[in-house]
């Protein structure tokens, strides 16, 4: 059995594990890299531990031990009534804000999981504090952050176009850039009458008539509400995270640890807890699958996969499977990554003439980022480590089939969209 083919049944193997007795899949990764990379791979541990996502280990801890220490001191409650007020108290109105605020930070340049480290500990707070769906939430914050990746000045349309341009074949980047905003909005709007977001206004006016019958008790102390010390010192906090992420480009899990480290030094006693409050498995969950993902990546098993399809003699199913590929893996691995390796796979059949250009790259470039919601991939890694008020392990679950919904379902419907009428 070719050892590429090993490596896959292993992963296989590791998830109906996981599923079936309960155990942390992290856990079973770093085992599983372990194993197949020195029996199989034959690889040094050195080359095992190379695979650790390092970056995305301090992203994780790093944002959610900062808004642990926001929770504590009340910054997060404060932001989360100033953002009720903002769209009036309708609060069907909230996942949109998330939305739209996602699709402009990464529209005007900003990485995608940066974005999301940004916006997902507000909107899953405020998620608690109404009731709102947490799935919901989150998949509005993913494919907000996903709606504005391809913009002509973003990272990723960065990257797609100047593949394209170095392989003389032609782009449009307006294409891209709208095929990726129309196709997430869609997908949203899917997500929010699926998920509850309809019965948001009826529950929005009973809660408004509970807070009114409250404040004319006069039981809520106007302290809860107004800003301090602490508080004005962490939205500073978040202000430099904001500015120094996405106007300067520095590292969000490092600027966030930071932060947190400063705030913990002015206020020792009101981020003491905090530490305990990173989502530790979940942290093991996704660096264990990442790393066992990176020795799939050393021993060649993703362009093993990659180069077989491309190789089919039939262009259109070569497509459709191409964006298949782009799905799947981009739900366990980097999309950046993905799409400097992935897309000039399909360079050679779009040089024949036979796929129009436009609507392959457009289709894969989608395929590759839309499935982000998952678990797996950094910004559903960031979703599910700031859910609040949920079981982790049930939230999980539901994250990986929302998850895997798309990775079935968009990557045809892209190809029927963009690559079966021939684009370009």
């Amino acid at each position: 059995m070719p050892p590429e083919l090993t490596s896959i049944l292993v992963l296989v193997a590791a998830f109906v594990i996981a599923t079936t007795l309960s155990i942390n899949m992290g856990v079973l990764a770093f085992a599983a890299a372990f194993l197949v990379g020195t029996l199989v791979g034959g690889m040094s541990e050195d080359d095992i531990f190379a695979g650790f996502p390092g970056d995305l280990f301090v992203v994780l801890v790093g944002v959610t031990f900062l808004f642990a220490i926001a929770r504590a001191n009340g910054t997060t409650d404060w932001l989360v009534r100033q953002a009720v007020r903002l769209v009036g108290g309708r609060i069907a109105l909230i996942p949109w804000v998330m939305f739209g605020i996602g699709a402009v930070l990464t529209a005007i340049g900003a990485v995608s999981p940066a974005a999301a480290a940004i916006v997902a500990p507000i909107a899953l707070n405020l998620a608690a504090q109404h009731r709102i769906n947490p799935l919901l939430m989150g998949a509005m914050v993913v494919h907000g952050t996903q709606a504005g990746s391809f913009s002509p000045i973003s990272i990723y349309g960065t990257i797609v176009n100047g593949v394209l341009d170095r392989s003389g074949l032609p782009g449009n980047p307006v294409v891209l850039f709208l095929g990726s905003l129309v196709v997430n909005a869609v997908i949203a709007a899917v997500v929010f009458v699926v998920f509850g977001g309809l019965r948001l206004r009826r529950t929005a006016e009973a809660e408004q008539l509970v807070t009114v019958g409250a404040g004319s008790g006069g039981e809520e102390p106007a302290e809860e509400v107004g800003l301090n010390r602490d508080r004005v010192l962490t939205l500073a906090g978040l202000v430099v995270l904001v500015v120094t992420t996405l106007g300067f480009g520095l590292d969000v899990g490092l600027v966030a640890m930071t932060t947190a480290v400063v705030l913990s030094v002015l206020s020792p006693k009101m981020a003491k807890q905090a530490p305990s409050e990173v989502a530790w498995p979940t942290v093991l969950l996704i660096c264990g699958v990442l790393t066992y993902v990176g020795v799939l990546e050393s021993m060649g098993t993703i362009d093993y996969v990659g180069h077989s399809v491309a190789g089919i003699g039939v262009p259109l199913l070569a497509a459709l499977l191409l964006c298949y590929i782009g799905g799947i893996v981009s739900a366990f691995a980097s999309s950046v990554g993905l799409m400097g390796a992935l897309i000039p796979l399909a360079v050679p059949f779009l040089q024949e003439g036979s796929i129009g250009p436009i609507g392959m790259i457009t289709a894969l470039a989608v395929a590759a980022t839309v499935v982000d919601v998952s678990p797996f991939s950094t910004n559903g890694a960031i979703v599910l480590a700031n859910a609040k008020d949920v079981d982790r392990e049930v939230f999980f679950r539901q994250l990986l089939r929302y998850g895997a919904t798309i990775v079935a379902t968009v990557p045809a419907a892209l190809w029927l969209v963009f690559v079966l009428p021939g684009l370009g």
